[in-house]
């Protein structure tokens, strides 16, 4: 049985809008997260939730492109944000969301492993496709929480 790291993914419909609600409440509280959510006005952006600034992760493909819109430069560029936050030694790190790209190696799956490394607490957002990747990701140490705050909150307060 592999050791419980300090890392958990939020699974469910509602996953994001509850990391958004918990990472306000948290600061709130006056605690050092840092990290990146994502929002949609209309087209995918990452926000920085210490600074407020947002990075585009979308490329207009044309209008009859069924390709994926997702835009790794622009996944690159918001990563300097979960660098920063792992060399500010920050309370706890949110990730947007743990998807295809990071299962693959890509994305921001560098970001992820060197703050599990340093056992940086850190929080994402996990599609139900991505179950089995995430456990191969974590080494079956990542918790997997469902889209409800309690749970949440109940996972940081163990911590």
């Amino acid at each position: 049985m592999s050791q419980t790291l300090p890392i958990a993914a939020i699974g469910g419909d509602h996953a994001s809008q509850v990391l958004e609600a918990f990472v306000g409440e948290l600061a709130a509280q006056g605690v050092k997260v840092r990290g990146l959510i994502q929002r949609h006005h209309p087209d995918m952006h990452l926000v920085d939730v210490e600074s407020g600034h947002t990075y585009a992760i979308t490329q207009d493909l044309g209008s009859e492109s069924e390709s994926c819109r997702l835009d790794p430069s622009g996944i690159a560029e918001a990563s300097v944000v979960l660098r920063r936050a792992l060399a500010e030694r920050a309370v706890l790190v949110v990730v947007n969301r743990f998807g295809k790209l990071e299962a693959a190696g890509g994305g921001l799956s560098a970001e992820m492993l060197a703050l599990m490394a340093e056992g940086v607490p850190m929080l994402t957002c996990l599609g139900a496709d991505q179950l089995d990747a995430w456990a191969e990701f974590t080494g079956g140490a990542g918790r997997v929480l469902p889209a409800d705050p309690s749970a949440v909150r109940h996972w940081w307060d163990s911590l």
